[in-house]
């Protein structure tokens, strides 16, 4: 008597509850679609647009974050360094090169879920276009390590893997036609231990 209701409930249970499971695994693995890849650092320009897809729209709705228009902003991501090596605190890395057009830029140090993460009380783990020390061709060099270093620097949290949030504010580059001729600085791994 209770056979069929009982089926009808686990058949219903195992749906839904499958759906909901399935549907926070792929927001937690993805990150929308159409992203730009240069170098190493990741961008989804349509992310904060009217035309993002479901998955960027639920990423959007899930951080509740302020975002930019198409025209204001663009933020890349890097996870890996230049010989694909996942970032780790344990590690050393250099940026270096050009800086991108904008009429400001910022690099924080992130935590796996995008959030900034807090270096050693009174050490940088952020710097932005204004203070950054510049080579006299207007390249620059910032070291990202846990030892401190001379010049520009980001100290490195006490341990775990990170990644790298690149914000370019009032940017050709947060239009698509900037994206082309694009390119970001070049992350590379100097060496682990005490570098």
């Amino acid at each position: 008597m209770f056979r069929v209701p009982l089926l009808v409930a686990l058949s219903l249970l195992i749906a839904f509850g499958g759906g909901i499971v399935f549907t926070l695994f792929a927001l937690d693995v993805t990150s929308g679609f159409g992203a730009i890849k240069l170098g190493v650092w990741q961008a989804f320009p349509e992310m904060q647009t009217a035309e993002a897809d479901p998955y960027a729209k639920s990423h959007r709705a899930r951080a509740g974050r302020l975002l930019y228009g198409t025209a204001e902003g663009l933020v890349f991501t890097a996870s890996d360094d230049s010989a694909g090596g996942r970032l780790t605190t344990s590690c050393s890395y250099r940026i270096s090169g050009q800086t991108p057009p904008a009429r400001l830029w910022t690099l924080f140090i992130a935590g796996n879920d995008g959030e900034p993460l807090a270096g050693p009380a009174g050490r940088p783990s952020m710097i932005n276009s204004w203070i950054v020390l510049r080579n006299p061709d207007s390249s620059f060099d910032i070291a990202i390590s846990p030892n401190a270093h001379a010049g520009n620097w980001l100290a490195l949290p006490a341990a775990g893997n990170f990644r790298l949030v690149w914000t370019l504010l009032d940017s050709p580059a947060a239009s698509n036609s900037g994206l082309i001729d694009l390119t970001m600085p070049k992350l590379e791994k100097i060496g682990c231990g005490h570098v």
